[in-house]
């Protein structure tokens, strides 16, 4: 059972501006709860109005399972339709505000990504995998299908492997969605906490600005059509060519020193 007076997303933020975000209902797998939803999301605006945040690190309390994916209890529930459908706006809301956070998200799954979860780390900018893990639809086995992230499996994956992943409810473990190219890395239980830190510092130590403006021009651009995203990416860059950042970065590069932004 739930302990009710813990937070069912935990949040903290280190001196670097790492800002990690724990899902942490380890007794439901994590299980992606209306309440679990609604907590995610309230910390994503917590983040994404944080000046002192330059990442964040999505990651799990669960020591097999990241996310066991949707509620399968509240999807079987007496609930009227409407009120069911009403509540799958948080799926994606979330999806969207991880697009439009304006810093990276790095997905550390150290368990299993199944189902809704599935979603959820295809829609983060980076995924770090520790070996042995699996991702993977299995909502077809319990007569559902994934339709909410369906739309990220074919924006992230060939559109044969998207079906059979789908259609099969088979998971793959980290080094085959290494192959398939929606994991990043995958390195063992003895590397992987170390391996989060380094990538996460390595962001935070970009131009928070320059991040924020190219990671605004992706979500903005991902679903054009190619000419009309290219003249979309030369009006941002023209604004980027205004920064003090992309002045200091150049004047860096060339002294031989560590960048100062200035955020302007």
């Amino acid at each position: 059972m739930a302990d009710e007076g813990r937070a069912p997303v935990r949040y903290e933020v280190d001196g670097e501006g790492v800002a990690t975000l724990v899902l942490d209902r380890p007794e439901s797998r994590n299980a992606l709860t209306d309440d679990l939803l609604d907590a995610l999301l309230a910390r994503l605006v917590e983040a994404k109005a944080d000046d002192a945040v330059r990442v964040v690190v999505l990651t799990s309390s669960h020591e097999k399972v990241f996310s066991a994916g949707g509620d399968l209890k509240a999807f079987a529930s007496d609930v009227p339709v409407v009120e069911k459908y009403a509540g799958l706006d948080r799926f994606p809301r979330l999806y969207t505000a991880i697009a439009e956070l304006g810093k990276p998200v790095i997905c550390a799954t150290e368990g299993d990504v199944l189902a809704g979860a599935f979603g959820l780390a295809l829609a983060c900018d980076l995924v770090i995998a520790r070996r042995g893990v699996r991702f993977g639809c299995p909502e077809i086995n319990v007569g559902v299908f994934p339709f909410m992230i369906s739309a990220l499996i074919y924006r992230s994956i060939d559109r044969m492997k998207a079906n059979e992943l789908m259609m099969l409810g088979e998971p793959v473990d980290a080094d085959e969605a290494h192959r398939l190219g929606f994991v990043n890395v995958v390195v063992g239980a003895d590397e992987f906490d170390e391996t989060v830190r380094t990538w996460a510092r390595k962001v935070a130590s970009k131009s928070p600005l320059l991040m924020g403006l190219g990671k605004d021009a992706i979500a903005a651009t991902r679903d054009m059509a190619l000419p009309e995203a290219l003249d979309a990416l030369r009006s941002r860059l023209a604004l980027a060519f205004t920064t003090e950042d992309i002045q200091e970065g150049v004047a860096a590069f060339r002294e031989k020193r560590e960048p100062v932004w200035r955020m302007r």
